[in-house]
């Protein structure tokens, strides 16, 4: 509940938490960055990851092209590694439908590629599927499926699955409200440097006791403590 159980409190609390949201554009903003930084991540570790060198010269033909602007290009590599299994050519294929990069947009395909990427554990990937389902890209609006993607990823460590958790908590949406759990989640993005979240962390403590940011504060620091050891 909402400090003092103030029916106005509750509605000045969701409007200030919906501005952190904004319109989704800064979700759509980091998730556009999140798939240049993957791609640039993916192409460094390749040779490490056992592929073969066919396989690795394509993808940085992709990655090079995609860099450039050169969508059809890039669109014609990470298809064909793609279609080999590649979980991070699957996901940048999605954020190339997602974003109409050299092809038509297109969210029923960008679910796709997402999902198949997600279903092997690509971080970003999860991160992505739960914009979709939030958002109703796609697929049809399931604010608990988004939940889902967003937690898979949070507990990876993505900064944006955390602060995207912390705020359905915050809001109630996809799983009860919670602003314990919602501190905790943007307490861990905050971080990593994520301004939102920290505006978020500060915003939810303001509806919660002292023991209440004890509580979530010492959850926190242990998620932390446990995930910097693996």
């Amino acid at each position: 509940m909402l400090v003092g159980n103030d029916a106005g409190a509750a509605t000045r609390f969701l409007a200030e938490s919906q501005r952190l949201y904004g319109t989704g554009d800064w979700k759509m903003r980091k998730t556009l960055s999140s798939l240049v930084i993957a791609l640039m991540l993916g192409w460094a570790g390749a040779a490490n990851a056992g592929n073969s060198a066919n396989v690795i010269e394509n993808f940085a033909k992709g990655v090079e092209a995609h860099r450039a602007g050169d969508y059809v290009t890039a669109l014609h590599e990470f298809r064909e590694l793609a279609k080999q299994n590649s979980p991070l050519a699957q996901f940048a294929l999605g954020g190339m439908y997602h974003y109409g990069q050299g092809v038509a947009q297109d969210y029923v395909l960008a679910v796709k590629w997402y999902r198949l990427a997600a279903l092997q554990g690509f971080t970003v990937a999860q991160y992505s599927l739960g914009v979709m389902y939030e958002g109703g890209l796609g697929v049809t609006q399931d604010y608990a499926d988004a939940v889902k993607w967003y937690r898979l990823a949070a507990n990876k460590g993505d900064d944006l699955a955390q602060f995207a958790l912390g705020l359905a908590y915050a809001q109630g949406q996809g799983v009860a409200q919670d602003f314990i759990t919602a501190h905790i989640w943007a307490n861990i993005a905050a971080a990593s440097g994520s301004s939102p979240a920290a505006e978020l962390r500060d915003l939810v403590a303001g509806q919660m006791i002292p023991s209440q940011i004890a509580e979530a504060q010492k959850l926190a620091r242990e998620w932390m403590e446990k995930h910097q050891t693996q």
